[in-house]
């Protein structure tokens, strides 16, 4: 168990796990970490809306330049705009201020390297080691302080790199989009790039206030991306998440389409213009039963990783695939992308929909899904799954699943809860079964 990092960076209530304090001394750490050469080292940092974004960016950039590196302020932009930014810019290290999905009072610090690619394990050890040392004795030189500014020009940059991914034959023209921005990261940029590639475009949760983010907008909320969607008549729903690097997708009929079937999507048109670069793709544990029978009708194979995008991306940089996901909206396309990047995905959607000529709702609906059900049981410490009459519950719940079925039980890496999720061709078993283990995994952490 690592003492800060989970399974996307560091998180925590803001003022609670992550402060300050905690912000000064990972700038400090990375930044010690990532001065590698003789050249003027420097860093990227960008944040969402949340209020805590101000004072944690002022608190990564005193770490930061305390130990010599200069800082690029670029202000609320999507996670995948840092990762291209980190390497367009040259920087030596790349920092994204952000809880992702979670509510307001959350925030958190992910890093990147000069490659743009997230930290692995062995890295983020080597961080937190430092983040626990005495550092004063290493800090800079009252002469060789860093310096920080402000870039301007990120939104600009970004929107021409997310329209760079379309071919210029590629037009949004004739379609009706409603946007969801989640009051995050994307409330300027998704729209625009949409309108600059011809859709028609209605936007909802491009008001931040510091508070709303994901407050009943966005991916996780898609209840008002679905009544506009159907309001408004629109052919399609994007709907990202508070730092836009997930994406969902409704249709015109306002039925929800997960990262399941987004996958499948992009998956059948890769392989049709042969641009896959193995045969299959990457998703974790937690993707439907159906995705992986879909992909072998198709002579595709499915490659399973633990839960977290780090972990479909780094399975991808190692055996050579281009395409990968998970249920929730990542959706990683190493042609264009080293990180998801929710806005990015809906532009290939939107692509093969154009290029079919028929509805979203035909175009993403690629195979039903088996019925799955997850459950969350929250503990406060402990681990409740190494106790025998869980281990005990979990065997047998398996045992009746049998070949038909799976049962995945982990922990969350981002908050302390216990995912139960089970999946099977009966959907009163798979019930069955989530129950009699929550029941069992509840009561140990009592």
């Amino acid at each position: 168990m690592r003492k800060y990092f989970g399974t996307d960076g560091i998180r925590g209530r803001a003022n609670g796990i992550i402060t300050p304090e905690l912000a000064l001394k990972v700038g400090q750490a990375a930044g010690l970490v990532f001065q590698r050469g003789d050249h003027r080292h420097r860093v990227v940092i960008g944040k969402d809306t949340r209020l805590s974004g101000y004072m944690i960016e002022t608190a990564l950039v005193a770490g930061f330049t305390s130990v010599g590196m200069d800082v690029l302020l670029l202000g609320p932009v999507p996670t995948p705009a840092v990762a291209m930014l980190t390497r367009s810019m040259r920087a030596d290290i790349g920092v994204m201020i952000s809880a992702s999905h979670n509510p307001f009072e959350d925030n958190g610090i992910k890093l990147f390297g000069p490659d743009g690619f997230k930290l692995n394990d062995e890295v983020e050890r080597e961080i937190e080691a430092l983040i626990d040392a005495e550092l004063h004795k290493r800090l800079a030189a009252s002469s060789d302080l860093g310096r920080a500014k402000r870039i301007e020009s990120v939104h600009a940059r970004y929107i021409e790199f997310a329209k760079r991914t379309l071919p210029r034959s590629v037009t949004l023209e004739g379609l009706r989009v409603v946007v969801d921005c989640a009051n995050g990261a994307a409330y300027r940029v998704a729209p625009e790039t949409l309108w600059e590639l011809g859709a028609d475009v209605i936007s909802i949760g491009v008001e931040p206030d510091g508070f709303n983010i994901n407050k009943a907008v966005g991916s996780t909320a898609p209840t008002a991306l679905v009544e506009m969607v159907r309001e408004r008549r629109a052919d399609i729903g994007i709907a990202l998440d508070g730092d836009a690097d997930r994406v969902l997708i409704v249709d015109e009929k306002g039925h929800v389409v997960d990262g399941d079937q987004l996958m499948a999507v992009v998956a059948r048109s890769w392989k049709e213009d042969e641009r896959l670069t193995q045969p299959g793709i990457v998703a974790t544990i937690m993707s439907n039963l159906g995705l992986e029978r879909f992909l072998g009708g198709l002579g595709l194979g499915l490659a399973r990783t633990a839960v977290g995008d780090r972990y479909v991306l780094e399975h991808m940089r190692e055996h050579g695939y281009n395409l990968g996901g998970e249920q929730s909206g990542h959706i990683i396309m190493s042609d264009y992308t080293t990180t998801g990047d929710g806005l990015v995905a809906a532009l290939q959607i939107l692509s093969v929909v154009q290029r079919s000529g028929k509805p979203v709702s035909e175009v993403c609906h690629c195979f039903d899904p088996l019925p799955q059900i997850l459950k969350n049981v929250r503990y406060r410490s402990g681990e409740p799954l190494r106790h025998d009459a869980v281990v005990t519950v979990i065997e047998q719940a398996r045992g009746r699943l049998g070949q038909s079925g799976r049962l995945v039980i982990r922990p969350s890496g981002t908050e302390p809860v216990i995912r139960v999720m089970a999946e099977g061709d009966d959907r009163n078993l798979v019930a069955e079964v989530v129950d009699e283990v929550v029941e069992a995994v509840s009561k140990a952490a009592a």
